[in-house]
């Protein structure tokens, strides 16, 4: 029975076994233009010890995120309690935003969507949002990001459900109620 061959692939099938002794004869390789000629030597018995690492390529970050990629979730919107949030009568459009961090064009985006989004409008344009438009805000943002409703689905939500606010008033509710169980859990 002759001798097995030692192949590259051999190594990476079977990555416990020692090391494979690999016998080549030296080789000279020479070139016709006007560069001196490359001579490559190997030894008598070159040693593979360690298979060659496999460069990853990374994908740019530019295009549409995959919705399991996101971390909506377990993002923290913030909001002021409704004592803080009723002491002031109008808020910018920018503090909204960071309110529930997302961008601008988002809101002005939702604004255009949804009807019961009514933020009023200066002389100059600007949007103002009262106290009520952004606790609205809240729910379409509870539908959308956490609760992963499409557009059209979040409207027929909003008009079907005549009570939604005092749905999503115990919702909240219980989170917070959730948030604190967990936190006492974690203290003892």
């Amino acid at each position: 029975m002759p001798p097995k061959q030692a192949s590259l692939f051999d190594f990476f099938e079977k990555p416990d076994e020692q090391p494979i002794a690999v016998s080549m004869p030296s080789a000279t390789i020479d070139t016709t233009l006007d560069a001196p000629p490359i001579k490559i030597v190997f030894s008598e018995t070159d040693v593979v010890t360690k298979p060659v690492a496999i460069p990853t390529i990374n994908k740019s970050a530019r295009g549409r995120k995959k919705l399991t990629n996101t971390q909506y979730v377990d993002e923290e919107i913030n909001i002021p309690d409704d004592e803080a949030l009723f002491q002031k009568n109008y808020y910018a459009i920018g503090v909204v935003a960071q309110m529930f961090k997302v961008n601008i064009s988002l809101i002005r985006y939702w604004e255009k969507e949804f009807d019961i989004l009514k933020p009023k409008l200066n002389g100059k344009g600007d949007r103002h949002f009262r106290p009520e438009d952004v606790k609205n805000l809240q729910l379409i943002h509870h539908l959308i990001r956490q609760k992963k409703y499409t557009l059209e689905g979040a409207k027929t939500f909003l008009k079907n459900i005549k009570k939604s606010e005092e749905v999503f008033v115990v919702i909240e509710e219980l989170q917070k109620t959730k948030l604190f169980l967990t936190e006492l859990k974690l203290s003892l």
